[in-house]
């Protein structure tokens, strides 16, 4: 009876042959988050940069926040210039998130409740144009979102005075001011505290 030879399939001579690849695609399969990792950014100004962070990093979905100057009219400032109003900055804070878990609508919606946009160039005890509230986007979509979130505030209070602007570029603060809730949470409580602005925030969105 001659011998009968049987060979490997197609598929069996490729994966033979090709043990590399095999490997290779199963380590990609195996690490592959479910969803790739997305980020987007927001930039709010609220008055005290400090108290701004709070709020955001309570979301799921926020990767960081980061206190900081915009819309400003020279390069680089430091607190100094900007605390003084001598650079034309407001103090901001930029938020970095995933869109897949927490939305822009959203970061909004936690903004306007942590304002006070009734009144123009201070926030609760801070006054001057460097504490001015503002919604800074960064493109045609968030500037849509932002208008639209402000009409229900203009309903509410009647005059608004948080403005919506282009981002210009920001620059991040100095590094003791980052994350300063974190850092020195006495001082923190003490400076919020007496500057009345969780109680007036009670008095404007209950």
């Amino acid at each position: 009876m001659p011998t009968v030879r049987v060979g490997l399939s197609p598929r069996k001579t490729m994966m033979k042959k090709t043990p590399t690849l095999l490997i290779l695609l199963t380590a990609l399969l195996i690490a592959a988050p479910a969803h790739a990792q997305q980020r987007a950014t927001a930039i709010f100004a609220g008055g005290c940069f400090w108290c701004m962070e709070p709020p955001y990093d309570e979301l799921d979905g926020v990767y960081s926040t980061i206190s900081g100057y915009i819309d400003g009219r020279i390069r680089n400032p430091t607190y100094k210039q900007v605390s003084g109003g001598y650079s034309g900055h407001t103090e901001a804070v930029k938020v970095e998130y995933d869109p897949t878990k927490v939305s822009y609508a959203k970061l909004l919606e936690v903004f306007w409740v942590n304002i006070d946009p009734t009144v123009k160039n201070r926030q609760f005890c801070d006054r001057g144009s460097q504490y001015r509230s503002g919604i800074y986007y960064l493109n045609e979509t968030q500037r849509q979102l932002a208008e639209d979130s402000l009409k229900p505030v203009k309903a509410k209070f009647g005059t608004v005075h948080t403005e919506i602007k282009a981002a210009t570029e920001f620059w991040p603060a100095e590094g003791y001011h980052q994350n300063y809730y974190k850092k020195n949470p006495i001082r923190y409580k003490y400076y919020r505290t007496g500057c009345g602005r969780d109680q007036r925030l009670k008095e404007l969105w209950g």
